[in-house]
């Protein structure tokens, strides 16, 4: 399974950069900055555990924080990287190792993590649990961690304009509900996890995590990907509206349970 989902993000490095420029994936982009500006520490040492292709490492870079970058991707690494020196930037280290491999890791060595990808594609209960608990011993006492999961709930309303077709079996739907799904490759664009926001909570709460809040990402906004584009388009500025209120209200508790992505924050 891990040698897919490395398969998959190297084949698809040029395209996670791409993905969160376009009119729907920005608002899940600025919610994460939203609430990284909202309960991560001012300054310190951050390690951004699945950082793609480093988004999030170049804007915490900018401003002020040490990052060092982990990816199971090289072609990932690479483009964060090259993304970081042309922003004249300089992150403090990069591992191309899976989330799994956090052993070599100290204790309390990071003021923030973020944890965004990993636990989208493990299958195994054990194995989530052996990264949420490496990320809970190696964050420093009080220290903050953004902890990420793909939302059945969401996804459901998002299907309704995506992959309608596979709930021609009408079973289908109480699985969505029940969460705790596990896709192949072969069912989805690579090997992956998706689960339900109390099943979620529980987990990272069993890891030793204190939450402090959780948020969908895409708050009232999701499954809006056509009309979102539309607004872009043809109505910028109107766009702009609709993002402010959506990152502002992301962590309400009538829109935070069916987004695609759960943000989970949590303290040590």
């Amino acid at each position: 399974m891990i040698d897919d989902v490395k398969k998959y993000y190297n084949e698809a490095a040029e395209y996670e950069w791409n993905r969160l420029n376009n009119p729907y994936s920005k608002i899940e982009y600025n919610s994460t900055v939203y609430l990284i500006e909202k309960y991560f520490p001012k300054q310190g040492h951050i390690l951004d555990i699945g950082s793609g292709p480093g988004r999030y490492s170049v804007m915490l870079l900018q401003n002020g924080y040490n990052v060092s970058l982990l990816d199971i991707s090289s072609n990932e690494l690479d483009i964060a990287k090259r993304k970081i020196e042309e922003a004249d930037l300089k992150a403090e280290d990069y591992y191309c190792k899976s989330a799994l491999e956090l052993d070599s890791f100290e204790n309390d060595t990071f003021d923030g993590i973020l944890l965004m990808g990993p636990l989208y594609h493990l299958h195994g209960e054990k194995d989530r649990l052996k990264v949420l608990r490496d990320s809970h011993r190696i964050l420093k006492k009080d220290g903050i961690a953004l902890i990420s999961y793909i939302n059945t709930w969401g996804c459901l309303k998002s299907a309704v304009s995506e992959f309608p077709e596979v709930f021609k079996d009408t079973e289908h739907f109480q699985r969505y509900i029940n969460g705790d799904l596990k896709f192949s490759p072969e069912e989805s664009f690579t090997a992956t996890y998706f689960t339900t926001p109390p099943l979620a909570i529980t987990e990272v709460e069993k890891a030793g995590f204190n939450i402090v809040s959780y948020a969908g990402a895409e708050s009232f906004l999701a499954s809006l990907n056509i009309q979102m584009k539309n607004l872009y388009t043809y109505m910028p500025q109107i766009y702009e509206n609709f993002m402010v209120a959506a990152v502002e209200s992301c962590e309400l508790s009538q829109y935070r349970d069916a987004t695609e992505h759960l943000h989970i924050i949590v303290k040590k």
